[in-house]
């Protein structure tokens, strides 16, 4: 850290530099339990001012609500920040438990015009297919994705949990940026392919939940209640 900031790392091959550590929104609106809008928003704006450029939300993080959430922020700092978000879960909504997976290209047109209202913006900085649907090639999936970026809604590329195999498939399509994946002490799978395909093809690796969820932070001590 220097001048009180975190470093920077390209965010894929030549992309633009972001700060070396981002923030994941989900649980400003989603997943974790009660969230508090204030103490969210004071987040936001304290990892900006440490250097945090890259802010990681998806269209499934509460049915919309944490792109709606993010939005003011995003408007107030849009040349300071890059937005990433996601299709592909969608959650019916009369059954919030359920999740149907999606990479059929008219639900992905969809997906990103509603993403682009919500967030408030005219183009998505990183655009993540969230989960593979097995049904759909991989290549068509990105083929549509590739599309968006000729368009100019969508400036980058990535991935989340794929395979290495699918990951170079998708490449060959179009050059992906990011894959986001689960990595840390409590889950190394990726270790054995996915980040050496990453490394070989220049691809940026955005590891979730580095703490594996709280269980490396102590914070669950009494199994239960936890």
């Amino acid at each position: 850290m220097t001048n009180g900031k975190i470093g920077t790392a390209a965010l894929g091959d030549g992309g633009p530099e972001v700060g070396v550590q981002g923030l994941g929104c989900m649980g400003m609106s989603f997943a974790y339990g009660p969230s508090d809008a204030d103490a969210s928003r004071a987040t936001l704006e304290r990892a900006l001012e440490l250097g945090v450029t890259l802010y990681d939300t998806a269209d499934a993080y509460g049915a919309g609500d944490n792109e709606r959430f993010l939005a003011p922020f995003f408007a107030a700092h849009r040349e300071e920040v890059q937005i990433a978000t996601k299709f592909a879960l969608s959650i019916p909504p009369d059954d919030p438990s359920r999740r149907i997976i999606r990479n059929d290209p008219p639900y992905i047109r969809r997906s990103v015009e509603a993403s682009l209202r919500r967030l408030g913006v005219d183009v998505i900085d990183l655009y993540y297919m969230h989960r593979r649907d097995m049904n759909v090639p991989i290549e068509e999936t990105v083929g549509v994705m590739a599309e968006l970026v000729r368009e100019g809604k969508v400036r980058q590329l990535g991935l989340s949990e794929v395979t290495a195999g699918e990951l170079r498939a998708a490449h060959a399509v179009h050059p992906i940026a990011a894959v986001q994946s689960e990595w840390s002490l409590f889950s190394r799978d990726i270790e054995a392919r996915v980040v050496p395909a990453a490394r070989e093809l220049g691809v940026t690796l955005v590891p979730y939940s580095p703490l594996g969820r709280g269980f490396l932070t102590g914070s669950f001590t009494d199994a239960t209640q936890d």
